[in-house]
């Protein structure tokens, strides 16, 4: 059975306050039957997998993933990226101004990020990693085994 409308608007506004009652009003059902309403939406099973399929579309769109990372890195690297600085400047009799100006990445920056991007595609080798397959065996010697009166 698919969803209605109705019943997606009431999971799009449980999502903004966990609120079965006032999602349900909000979504267009009667103050009389909301909280019914509600706590019966909340155990349909193609509404709990169309929330998580809500709540996945919100965290891929907060969440940066690793090409959006590695693009702003190679941005940064090739001078691309612009950022923000308040500059103050004096007016003349002990008075100053701020602005705010775009200034492009420093050297400072810009080899942070090629040293990330660096990283991540392993072009340093500091360590060798190596896998060793071998078997251990340990001997405890006790001295002699005669028994002693």
């Amino acid at each position: 059975m698919a969803l209605n409308e109705k019943q997606k608007n009431f999971y799009k506004e449980y999502l903004v306050d966990s609120n079965a009652t006032q999602a349900a009003v909000r979504a267009g059902y009667s103050k009389k039957t909301a909280y019914s309403q509600g706590q019966r939406l909340l155990k349909h099973v193609e509404g709990q997998i169309y929330m998580k399929e809500l709540m996945k579309e919100k965290e891929d769109a907060l969440i940066a993933d690793q090409d959006e990372v590695l693009k702003y890195l190679t941005s940064v690297l090739r001078g691309e990226s612009r950022a923000s600085v308040v500059v103050v400047e004096s007016t003349g009799d002990f008075m100053s101004e701020a602005r705010e100006l775009q200034k492009a990445p420093d050297e400072k920056e810009r080899l942070k990020a090629a040293e990330l991007l660096g990283k991540r595609y392993s072009l340093f080798t500091d360590k060798v990693q190596q896998e060793v397959d071998m078997d251990l065996t340990i001997t405890v010697d006790y001295g002699d085994e005669e028994d002693e009166d």
